[in-house]
């Protein structure tokens, strides 16, 4: 039977190669990602022969959520492998991150046997990395007077170095207790994850970028590549005092480490309304459409 425990940085040449496996795009199937933010659903992980399996144990309604496993064999045997080990715990098997192409698969192989439901919260929001480079043509106009007003504030950017670890961390702290809701279990887990990406930035081969104003960091962002085709953004930091801001470090930064994808991941929008408008006010090539299962 499967066993599951913590993600640990000693996994990550196994967890790699599983994803380089599959390549799927989904920002979940990023061993940073889930190493990161391994708080926010106390997600384990495990392995059946060669794939990877990363399972959230935290829901609402106590059913443990699954993500299709990556990497390469039969996925007839280990979602069999994984069905048992839900039975074990008196809980029906309940899988996310399934994109459109894996739900067709999931219905040759178990026809009739689970249902589909889709969160347009969940889905990930997919750029082409030109045109969150080139901000061109008539739709990024607003985007280009932003990135006008931006670069007349001064700012410099560059690409993040372990020297400005320690000011990132006390620049995303600030932020955090200026929340209202720092208590809350997901700002809990953000930080978190912000710290396990400071902590082990070279070994979790992140970029990231900088911006400073007055010598002083007024924003930062962090990603790596997701697979052969796409770049992530799994963090992104502002101090929206500075107009045009978000705009600057979100330009500066493709530039700088997307440049050689065809596509950026800029994950999903949680169903919050401010920030569905503002990642689809950068207009998406396509928005990556994820379905969760549960078998009867």
């Amino acid at each position: 039977m499967l066993e599951f425990r913590d993600i640990a940085i000693t996994d990550k040449e196994r967890i790699t190669a599983a994803l380089a496996e599959s390549q799927f795009m989904g920002c979940e199937y990023s061993f940073s990602n889930n190493m990161a933010w391994k708080r926010l659903g106390d997600s384990q992980i495990s392995f059946y022969k060669d794939f990877y399996i990363c399972c959230s144990f935290r829901s609402e309604d106590g059913i443990p959520k699954f993500f299709l496993p990556s990497g390469s064999g039969s996925y007839k045997e280990v979602i069999g492998a994984m069905k048992e080990y839900a039975l074990s715990l008196g809980k029906p098997l309940r899988i996310g991150g399934i994109t459109e192409s894996s739900l067709e698969m999931l219905n040759e192989l178990f026809p009739n046997e689970f249902t589909a439901d889709t969160d347009e919260g969940d889905w990930d929001y997919i750029y082409n990395s030109s045109d969150l480079i080139g901000l061109s043509g008539k739709k990024y106009h607003g985007k280009r007077n932003h990135l006008a007003r931006f670069n007349e504030l001064g700012a410099q950017f560059s690409l993040m170095t372990e020297n400005d670890f320690d000011e990132c961390i006390t620049f995303s702290a600030i932020e955090y207790n200026s929340k209202s809701s720092e208590s809350d279990h997901s700002f809990v887990a953000e930080q978190y994850a912000i710290n396990t990406y400071f902590n082990y930035f070279s070994e979790l081969e992140l970029q990231g970028g900088v911006i400073r104003i007055g010598g002083k960091v007024a924003a930062f962002t962090i990603g790596d590549r997701l697979n052969n085709e796409t770049f992530c953004v799994h963090i992104e930091k502002a101090d929206t005092n500075y107009n045009g801001i978000y705009v600057g470090i979100n330009n500066n930064f493709a530039k700088a480490a997307a440049a050689g994808c065809k596509y950026i991941n800029r994950e999903e929008d949680l169903g919050l309304e401010g920030l569905r408008r503002s990642k689809r006010s950068y207009h998406p090539v396509f928005l990556l459409k994820k379905y969760t299962v549960t078998f009867k």
